[in-house]
């Protein structure tokens, strides 16, 4: 199985707009953060997209991806889904494309992008839109997906819930501040661990970098790699703090599980 790093920025994105500091002024092109996405290509060859940001069109383009079989969604926020209406590229072939999430995250889609769930929202001869079939998960109970088994993993993230994925030896946490023990032991003996790091110091809706070393530890993860970057560190600047297991993500990173 194959992991790549669509994008690894906050909802921000990196650079900024309007910021001039040193990262947000770097030429180093592992500076460059995206809004945060993912894209799993499984030993049978099936791919599946974990969330669409904003830039999913550039990602995708820039990796040459030409087909995908399902989508995760983490969450409803606007950095992890405004990027949906980009499934059409793949919808004008194939048709409708199965999405997965909470019933809740679901609803807020189907409620918010209407045009794209609804079958009866037909586009005009001669043009396409996107179609999508939503397909809820339940907290813990595997599904088979795109020649997979994905288990949704509840963690919280402020006031929001949100599903990381256990796909194999792959554990996908991302915006989370806290994992209840049940998640937890969901999560342990992942092999390569992906999750959100803030800063150095805590921050009330993200986890800490601290914090999510310490979990990365408690799960047993061989390696780790921090995704949901900031611009408060450059790539080179936050390689040289970590410890040799634990790695900062970049756009277009690729790893092997």
């Amino acid at each position: 199985m194959r992991l790549t790093f669509l994008g690894t920025g906050t909802s921000f994105g990196v650079p900024q707009i309007g910021c001039g500091c040193a990262v947000c002024r770097s030429t180093d092109p592992r500076d460059r953060r995206t809004r945060v996405g993912a894209l799993v290509e499984t030993d049978t060859g099936g791919r599946i997209l974990i969330d669409t940001p904003p830039e999913l069109r550039l990602q995708l383009v820039a990796l040459g991806v030409d087909r995908i079989d399902a989508v995760l969604f983490t969450h409803d926020h606007a950095d992890h889904t405004h990027g949906i209406d980009d499934i059409r590229a793949f919808t004008a072939r194939g048709g409708a494309l199965d999405v997965y999430g909470s019933a809740a995250t679901l609803g807020d889609l189907q409620r918010k992008f209407r045009y794209i769930f609804d079958p009866s929202v037909l586009a005009l001869p001669g043009t396409y839109k996107p179609e999508a079939t939503a397909r809820p998960l339940d907290e813990g109970v595997p599904a088979h997906i795109a020649g997979v088994d994905v288990t949704p993993v509840r963690v919280t993230h402020g006031r929001s819930d949100v599903f990381a994925f256990r796909i194999g030896a792959l554990a996908y946490v991302t915006d989370a501040k806290t994992i209840p023990d049940a998640s937890l032991d969901r999560l342990r003996g992942a092999r390569v661990f992906v999750v959100n790091g803030l800063f150095f110091e805590p921050h009330p809706t993200h986890l800490s970098i601290p914090e999510a070393i310490e979990l990365a530890r408690a799960i047993g993860a061989e390696r780790t790699y921090l995704t949901h970057l900031t611009h408060r560190y450059s790539h080179a600047e936050l390689e040289s703090r970590l410890p040799p297991d634990v790695r900062p993500a970049y756009d277009g990173l690729t790893v092997e599980v």
